[in-house]
């Protein structure tokens, strides 16, 4: 009995160590199709489409020993050590700042990009800067945290980057700045003396944090975007084409089921995303019909770090191929191709 016991105490044991242990290496492989119309919703304008507009996902998470296994059998799975997924000195808390900081901002290049395509008002609104990544022995080590938004410094409010950076510029190593910080909405003091910046060059003294401008943009009408969950930017292309599927009376869609990745910029561009080939693979198996891939210029530097790289869109040729899928793989490289290829698109017959 006393042997039976420990036997099934170890296989417990074994079995919980395979599968919960975690590695220092991410997983990543093809996610899912989600009708974005699920995320956004415009006022007073209808949602009710022929078609669907989806944003594509891949799956990220930390390697258990069980995955990391399954994962070198698996066609379309693909290790990453720690540090290719994160940035230098990044947590796992920084990682997942970073990734909501850049839906943030794909979000609002969507609807920027949407609103001024569509000819419709909308104001801009800054909010001071958002905490990404706080360096270990700068002077904010210890003090903030990301997620932390300054808001003020030496009692001067802080909107845009720009303000901070010119504040700092004029400070040299143990000056102390006086800051004010928003934590889960609450208004918070810190004191922080100035110290050279970790990793940067010689003489370069700040509060050794990475950042980004925090801002919104105000429309008429009003847009509820709901994508907290969603981390990265790769949906900014397909957030831009829905709000204007929702905003124009024309039906983009046609009856199709339409999918696609990029990150969208200000100035309309499609930019390059990570695991387009999971993506082309999870789009498949949703059943999409038409799919927008980025076609971004590779460039000779870009080649010269890794000779085997590829374009966005030849990558998801290349799997389109590989899996037989009949879904059509759209070159685009800014919004204006997507929308050009939706408008000669003939309607689909029911």
């Amino acid at each position: 009995m006393r042997k039976s016991f420990i036997s099934i105490l170890l296989l417990v044991i074994v079995v919980f160590f395979l599968s919960f242990y975690q590695l220092d290496y991410y997983i990543m492989k093809p996610g899912g199709a989600y009708d974005v119309s699920e995320f956004v919703t415009v006022e007073n304008r209808d949602k009710d489409h022929a078609g669907t507009m989806s944003l594509m996902t891949v799956a990220m998470a930390p390697a258990t020993p069980l995955t990391y296994t399954i994962a070198h059998f698996r066609e379309y799975q693909d290790i990453y050590k720690e540090e290719d997924v994160r940035q230098e000195e990044e947590d796992e808390e920084e990682y997942n700042v970073r990734q909501l900081d850049l839906m943030s901002g794909s979000q609002f290049n969507a609807l920027y990009v949407a609103f001024k395509k569509a000819n419709l008002p909308y104001t801009i609104e800054y909010h001071g800067v958002t905490v990404l990544n706080v360096l270990e022995g700068g002077a904010a080590d210890g003090k903030l945290k990301p997620g932390d938004k300054i808001v003020e410094i030496d009692g001067q409010l802080i909107e845009k980057a720009d303000e901070l950076t010119e504040i700092l510029r004029t400070k040299k190593e143990n000056d102390k700045v006086e800051l004010v910080i928003s934590r889960n909405n609450e208004l918070l003091d810190r004191t922080l003396t100035l110290k050279p910046i970790p990793g940067a060059g010689k003489g370069q003294v700040g509060i050794g944090i990475t950042y980004s401008e925090s801002k919104a943009i105000k429309t008429k009408p009003y847009v509820n975007v709901n994508a907290e969950k969603i981390g990265g930017p790769s949906a900014g292309l397909m957030f831009t084409l829905e709000i204007l599927n929702q905003l124009l009376e024309e039906d983009l869609t046609k009856g199709y089921s339409v999918a696609g990745t990029g990150q969208m910029f200000e100035d309309g561009t499609v930019g390059r995303i990570g695991g387009i080939e999971k993506k082309i693979v999870a789009a498949d198996q949703d059943d999409v019909e038409i799919f927008f891939a980025p076609d971004d210029l590779i460039t000779e530097g870009m080649l010269q770090a890794n000779p085997d790289i590829q374009s966005n869109y030849e990558a998801a040729v290349e799997t389109a191929k590989a899996i037989n899928t009949d879904m059509k793989i759209i070159p685009v490289k800014t919004v204006d191709d997507a929308l050009n290829y939706l408008e000669q698109l003939q309607p689909k017959n029911k």
